[in-house]
């Protein structure tokens, strides 16, 4: 592995345990579950915009930037032997996939907070 390679895995690294320093102190403290399972009718979480929603779209913006800055680094002729290629390109990779499986996971539980909470009046 190459120096770009080895930083980056440094630096998602230390954004991962910055987002679970966040995340799993506020699962603990607003998601209510009974039976080891998420009572989304009680949970009001789900239904509004909250901190880790905020970090997220963060991320979302800086997977944006990497791949603008790789686009322009490959567009000026740097192959995958540049450090700094090799830097976003990992950073692009993780940070576009964390977005887009929070995303899917935040949509899908906001819609069972909502059938829970108003079941079949929504038609």
């Amino acid at each position: 592995m190459d120096t770009g390679w080895i930083v980056s895995i440094i630096v998602a690294g230390c954004l991962l345990i910055f987002i679970l320093a966040i995340s799993i102190p506020m699962n603990r403290k607003y998601v209510i579950r009974e039976n080891g399972k998420i009572n989304y009718k009680k949970t009001k979480i789900y239904l509004r915009w909250n901190v880790f929603d905020t970090l997220t779209l963060g991320l979302a913006i800086y997977s944006i930037i990497c791949v603008q800055v790789l686009n322009f680094l490959v567009s000026s002729g740097e192959t995958i032997k540049n450090v700094f290629v090799q830097f976003f390109t990992n950073q692009a990779q993780v940070w576009t996939l964390v977005s887009i499986i929070y995303l899917i996971c935040r949509v899908s539980m906001t819609l069972k907070a909502i059938k829970e909470r108003w079941g079949d009046e929504i038609e």
